[in-house]
């Protein structure tokens, strides 16, 4: 073959975007360079780095990507989250909510439906800012695997979250960009039932990996104790603000869309209370900033693999199939472990159509959250989840995640589609 025909028909070799996505993959996956020991938020703070100095993103654009909404609404339920838990408060609530179980598996399925069932209304990741001490909490007292109880969390605000449309970003956005007339309606309509029922498979998939923990002795109750009256005090009264301002944004959506306000309001003033109390600082001190780190890098990254043009061109490839309710679980799944679940449904909602169908919205709302119990990275939630477990000296390894939550995430997608092809 003639060597000017090799130098003009070159191989087209992956983004580069792509590519140190993948290798964000990779590095989150080993968890180890060497003797180096990487934490999530470092491995996603590299790769937003590198697509800023090799040109991918330029730096006006990344700052762009920057979800501020999403920040300031961690942020304050950090500082509501930490201010709970530091009060002593938070563990008296558990203590409440679990103090019926009398062996391990209803401790399990009260953690998977409380939780499943409160992030609907709450969202799923301020459940995971509030629940991981809570759970690592209950695996101390009860002598549970604080892994089981990490996975009850996880699977249980990233199943539950499904059937709502304020449950997690990307079913609001759906809820608004899909024209829903009556979206809790809708969602709870569609969703409650299928959602239910994976909530109860999760726990079968628990005991299925976990049976050694199942069936232990009946557990021991006793009253948790508050440490900080006035903190104690403070925190009350946000998680009263932050249960309030939801209503507020449920009665909104569904009935005055117009009138509608940003999640970032409601963190803030949740937070007041605990931001304006004698502790303010020792709570700020003691939030989790490396995971801010990780969604101010995530953003940068996504944005970056979203200019590449990559998932775009895949999507126009498939148009032609993109109704079909298994293709959008399947794309919805699988996408969104590459650019996150919100990014994906911003980007699907159009290639879909003007004439979308209700199943088809329920659909996309459904696999894109599902995506999240696949992988690590398929969700937000369980970055901040792992993190906050890894200041108390626990985590959750890639492999572990993935051996559980590819099957719990194929016999999700099955329900799923029972449910919304009949």
């Amino acid at each position: 073959m003639p060597a000017e025909f090799i130098l003009s028909s070159p191989i087209p070799l992956p983004d580069l975007s792509v590519l140190i996505l993948l290798g964000v993959f990779v590095l989150t996956a080993l968890r180890q360079v060497g003797s180096l020991r990487l934490q999530i938020w470092q491995i996603m703070a590299f790769g937003a780095i590198l697509v800023l100095l090799l040109g991918e993103i330029s730096p006006q654009e990344a700052l762009e990507a920057i979800n501020m909404d999403v920040l300031i609404f961690l942020f304050g339920a950090f500082c509501v989250g930490e201010a709970l838990n530091m009060s002593g408060y938070l563990a008296c609530l558990g203590n409440r909510i679990v103090s019926r179980a009398k062996n391990t598996d209803q401790l399990v399925l009260l953690v998977l439906f409380s939780t499943g069932i409160f992030s609907a209304i709450l969202m799923n990741d301020t459940l995971a800012i509030m629940g991981t001490p809570l759970v690592l909490g209950f695996a101390r007292k009860y002598n549970v695997s604080p892994k089981l109880m990490l996975f009850s969390l996880a699977f249980g605000v990233t199943t539950g979250s499904v059937m709502s449309p304020i449950g997690n970003p990307q079913n609001l956005l759906i809820a608004i960009g899909g024209n829903l007339d009556s979206p809790f309606v809708i969602f709870l309509r569609s969703l409650a039932l299928p959602t239910l029922i994976c909530l109860l498979i999760a726990y079968a998939v628990l005991k299925l990996f976990y049976r050694e923990e199942f069936g232990k002795s009946t557990l021991t109750q006793s009253e948790e104790v508050i440490n900080d009256p006035e903190l104690a005090r403070a925190s009350k009264i946000a998680l009263l603000l932050l249960l309030v301002l939801i209503a507020c944004k449920i009665f909104l959506v569904e009935f005055s869309p117009d009138w509608d306000f940003d999640l970032s309001w409601i963190a803030l003033i949740s937070a007041s209370p605990v931001l304006l109390s004698r502790k303010r600082i020792e709570v700020l001190k003691n939030i989790d900033w490396s995971t801010l780190v990780f969604f101010v890098s995530m953003f940068v990254l996504m944005k970056s693999v979203w200019i590449s043009g990559a998932c775009q061109e895949l999507l126009a490839r498939m148009s032609p199939q993109l109704g079909s309710v298994s293709m959008i679980l399947a794309l919805s799944i699988g996408l969104s472990q590459l650019i996150s679940n919100v990014p994906f449904v911003a980007l699907y909602l159009p290639a879909m159509g003007s004439t979308v169908s209700q199943g088809q919205l329920m659909a996309l709302a459904a696999g894109s959250t599902i995506a999240g119990n696949l992988l690590i990275l398929g969700a937000a939630s369980n970055v901040i989840i792992i993190q906050n477990a890894e200041k108390e000296g626990n985590t959750l390894s890639f492999a572990e995640f993935s051996k559980i939550g590819v099957l719990l995430t194929i016999l999700d997608a099955i329900t799923y589609l029972i449910f919304l092809n009949f």
